[in-house]
């Protein structure tokens, strides 16, 4: 039986970070569509390299291994429910290399996950799954979740955002 360990991410993770986030992307199929850059990861995610004063980091990363090597991470960051009063946890990525899949890696993840939310106080772990991700929507609800079908996803991208903004 392989040996699952979960560790919080290091500075020195940034670039398998990266790595893992790129090969989601692929699995995904978006392959060119993370902008995200090292600097970046270890700006947001470890709060390197930002200017005094900024409100960093803006979301946590833990690495997930199997047999002592690292395959798979979760990237979350903290939401907040006005109707709970509590806040919550999004996670914005769980990903496990496929050689990894079926060893208990992706359950120890998000169930490390589920710990920091109770941990710290939150009334729940909210997550986007595409709609044709058959076998993460399966292992979810086996989990318990709940699909959120009567809400729909609203998002300004950047462009937009920033018009709306009056900041172009």
């Amino acid at each position: 039986m392989p040996h699952v360990t979960i560790r919080n991410a290091v500075p020195d993770d940034a670039s398998l970070i990266l790595r893992l986030v790129k090969d989601l992307a692929a699995y995904e199929r978006e392959p060119d569509a993370v902008a995200m850059t090292e600097p970046m990861v270890l700006a947001h995610i470890f709060g390197i390299g930002l200017p005094p004063g900024s409100r960093a980091p803006y979301a946590e990363a833990i690495i997930g291994e199997v047999d002592g090597v690292a395959q798979g991470c979760a990237v979350f960051f903290h939401n907040f429910s006005t109707w709970t009063g509590k806040p919550g946890v999004y996670l914005e990525d769980l990903f496990v290399r496929p050689e990894a899949r079926g060893a208990g890696l992706g359950r120890a993840l998000l169930t490390r996950v589920a710990q920091i939310a109770v941990e710290r106080g939150c009334a729940r772990v909210d997550w986007l799954v595409l709609d044709w991700n058959e076998p993460a929507i399966g292992f979810y609800k086996e989990l318990g979740a709940r699909a959120l079908n009567e809400w729909t996803i609203f998002r300004l991208d950047e462009g937009p955002m920033r018009r709306l903004a009056g900041a172009d």
